[in-house]
């Protein structure tokens, strides 16, 4: 008796899936987003530079999704992205025996906005566009302004996801909506 080859185990594998109802992830998803346009944000805090991170992020976050491709051109995009970046808070948030700080703890808030060609508008839910870290305090003036940029970078990246996985959310609900009319 002849054992089976990888290649029909495979074989195999993909008609059962087939006809069990299955799909890939993504497959009906892709024209939830689409084309999208990032503008770099207002900066409305005294971080300099954190619009310039806040828009690297978004850009990396659409570059990242199935379904979504990112364009520099707004007059081409499905979505161009714009908003501002509210005020950082900082604050201690443990300290040692000795009262010295051994943590702090960043809060990053946005206020970002995507709009189509055809005047339709999805806002950030506030709720969900405010994002906290901390880092680690250090001695080293320079160590903890690369640990303090870090933790930027980190809640910034959370916060881009969590926008565009509230757009792709809108985007889905609207078609369903089209589709039940």
């Amino acid at each position: 008796m002849r054992r089976p080859t990888a290649a029909s185990v495979g074989f195999v594998l993909v008609l059962a899936l087939a006809g069990c109802g299955y799909t890939w992830v993504g497959a009906d998803d892709t024209r939830a987003l689409g084309r999208i346009a990032i503008e770099t944000p207002e900066n409305a805090s005294r971080e300099t530079g954190i619009e310039f991170v806040v828009a690297d992020a978004l850009r990396r976050e659409v570059l990242r999704r199935s379904g979504a491709e990112l364009v520099e051109d707004r007059e081409r995009a499905d979505w161009v992205v714009s908003g501002r970046v509210l005020p950082v808070r900082t604050a201690p948030a443990s300290l040692s025996p000795v009262v010295l700080t051994l943590e702090y703890e960043l809060t990053l808030q946005l206020e970002l906005t995507a709009r189509t060609g055809a005047g339709r508008e999805f806002a950030s839910d506030a709720r969900m566009s405010s994002e906290t870290e901390r880092y680690l305090s250090s001695a080293d003036a320079e160590a903890q302004r690369k640990n303090r940029e870090e933790a930027l970078r980190r809640v910034s990246r959370m916060l881009a996801a969590r926008f565009l996985d509230q757009l792709h959310e809108s985007g889905r609900r609207d078609a369903r909506l089209e589709e039940g009319t």
